[in-house]
């Protein structure tokens, strides 16, 4: 029986036959690998997600924390999930040999952790976190951070967040409040309140690492004098002891429409509850320089904003394939030609509606998941590309596809969410059946690490500019590539060549004037609708890239892919015209809306 997980022969042909990964074991870092290590990675994260993740996923949502005032309660299926995760050294699985790790490529473990993400969300949410939390020590904390901190994470024992949002804040980080007063020993005290903490108070392990944003007293005013603090729940001694409870209090939990499984918290530092040296404060510890905090934060953002992309593809996947085994199985209506009431009724999925409406799904799923491994790759060539120019190119492309990688998935596989509901029809709304959790659990991501707003402002503010607009040439080279190859290709793949360069260059002609204007406020007035029309052109493009890859292959899953790619360009890049239209003419229709009108 196929899993209604994800499809392992997609991430077979997205991995060995579009992204050819077993090239990267040409490379030092993963010489050790091979085909079939990649393969046990794949095949363990399936096992796990479908034995330990998967079964109690509807119960972690009906069930979700509880906090007494003392303590936060969890349903037991989880702490053993996550040892189970533990057990199998998925947690360090790309991270260096020295560190225990299994210096897997990252593009070979994102697509392993898809599994957990489609399985369970809410638990998946603890590790992920943690692994973040880990990679950003690695960059920026120093050995001392790696031996105290990192290695416990690595190993299951201690957890990790990331403390940003503040109450009043929100996601103004340059009006963050908890200040940060600096101790004789080098240490600091913290004074404040983080909001929306994911995994921030629990019993699931023997410590919690906060990676907090706070301000030094006498800094930089806004985010420049934001500097980032590792904070744990208990203090641990130099030689790894647990000592005591350090000043981080639980102040209550927040309840969610969806995600419900990953306690989300709200934690006030320095409330006086606990004095480990009689001194009030949270202890925490100085990560790199002073007032250079955001731009440490962002190495973990920035991996949390793929993240939210894997895990929006992973559900929108995995409603989609529920939805498809649904509609194989129900029998409803019947043909209209010729029109006989005795006839047997037929699978819904004969039905033209439901065919769009599944249509639609694989090709927002797929694109999405083949999206996310396609930056996956990217930082594969970031670390171990054959020289500067090429893991430069890798860093400009990555930076922006970023803001896409996190909303395109967010956006077009919470679509696909709702058209699976729509597939099941009434049953789909009922909770007896797993796509509305879908819904709701996919709900969060175009809100968290940064709203759809904020990405908008990140691509077309930010993103298409930096070093003189080199991340976008980087971009357009690529898009003309697969341009080239799909015209030499001939046929089919010509005709759609051609419509992705029409549209590419009327992008480009449209940033262009945006900027040319001199009208910033006008320009940046539609960003979101700027991202969704480069989302829409770059998914035409990934797309293209798949339909190339099936070339001269001629079976139910190639054909599938093909018609896939149809269907993008016949209904889905065409929406980008009314878009860019409204770009073009620097539309300030909603600048001009008068609060009173409201």
């Amino acid at each position: 029986m196929r899993s209604t997980l994800l499809s392992r022969r997609d991430l077979d042909f997205l991995l060995y036959e579009w992204l050819e990964v077993e090239k990267l074991t040409t490379r030092e870092r993963y010489a050790e690998h091979s085909r079939e290590t990649f393969d046990d990675a794949l095949e363990l994260s399936e096992q796990l997600a479908s034995r330990y993740f998967a079964p109690h996923n509807k119960l972690n949502d009906a069930h979700e924390p509880t906090f007494d005032g003392e303590r936060v309660t969890i349903i037991p299926e989880v702490a053993e999930a996550l040892a189970a995760f533990a057990k199998s050294g998925m947690p360090s699985a790309a991270m260096d040999y020295d560190l225990g790790g299994a210096q897997l490529p990252v593009t070979v473990t994102q697509a392993s952790y898809a599994w957990f993400q489609a399985a369970n969300p809410g638990t998946a949410g603890y590790p992920f976190l943690t692994v973040a939390n880990a990679n950003l020590l690695l960059a920026h904390g120093g050995p001392a951070y790696v031996e105290k901190f990192v290695r416990p994470m690595l190993d299951g024992r201690f957890f990790g967040t990331m403390c940003l949002s503040e109450p009043q804040a929100g996601s103004s980080l340059a009006d963050v409040v908890t200040r940060a007063e600096p101790r004789d020993d080098g240490s600091y005290r913290l004074f404040g309140t983080k909001m929306w903490i994911s995994g921030g108070d629990h019993e699931l392990g023997e410590n919690i690492v906060h990676l907090v944003l706070a301000k030094i007293p006498g800094g930089p005013p806004g985010t420049k004098g934001i500097s980032l603090f590792v904070v744990p729940r208990f203090l641990v001694g130099d030689d790894g002891t647990l000592g005591e409870r350090n000043d981080v209090a639980l102040a209550g939990l927040n309840h969610k429409m969806g995600y419900r499984g990953t306690v989300n918290t709200v934690l006030n530092f320095g409330e006086g509850r606990w004095t480990p040296d009689g001194a009030p404060g949270a202890i925490g510890y100085l990560v790199g320089e002073p007032h250079r905090g955001l731009t440490y934060m962002f190495h973990m953002m920035n991996e949390a904003r793929i993240g939210v992309g894997l895990v929006a593809a992973a559900l929108g996947y995995t409603g989609y394939l529920e939805s498809l085994d649904y509609a194989r199985t129900r029998a409803q209506g019947r043909p209209k030609m010729p029109a006989d009431p005795s006839a047997p009724q037929r699978p819904i999925i004969e039905h033209a509606d439901v065919k769009r409406m599944l249509l639609a799904q694989k090709a927002y799923a797929e694109g999405a998941l083949a999206l996310v491994l396609y930056c996956a790759r990217l930082v594969d060539e970031q670390r171990t590309g054959e020289g500067d120019d090429d893991r430069r190119t890798a860093t400009l492309l990555l930076d922006i596809l970023t803001p896409i990688a996190k909303s395109w998935p967010a956006q077009w596989c919470l679509e696909a969410n709702s058209l699976a509901i729509q597939v099941l029809g009434g049953y789909g709304y009922t909770r007896e059946y797993n796509v509305e959790q879908h819904y709701r659990d996919n709900r969060l991501n175009p809100i968290h690490e940064g709203t759809h707003g904020i990405q908008g402002l990140d691509l077309l503010g930010r993103k298409v500019t930096q070093h003189g607009g080199a991340s976008l040439l980087a971009l357009g080279g690529r898009v003309e590539a697969t341009i080239a190859a799909a015209r030499a290709a001939g046929g089919e793949a010509a005709e759609l060549g051609d419509q992705l360069a029409l549209t590419w260059q009327r992008l480009v002609e449209v940033t262009g004037g945006l900027f040319s204007s001199g009208d910033i406020e006008a320009a940046l007035a539609n960003s979101s609708v700027y991202l969704e029309a480069f989302g829409h052109i770059v998914l035409a493009w990934i797309w293209l890239e798949q339909f190339h890859a099936t070339a001269e292959h001629f079976d139910d899953f190639y054909n599938g892919k093909r018609h896939a790619a149809r269907y993008f360009y016949r209904f889905e890049l065409p929406k980008t015209t009314a878009a860019l239209d409204v770009l073009a003419r620097l539309d300030t229709t909603t600048v001009q809306m008068d609060e009173a009108w409201f």
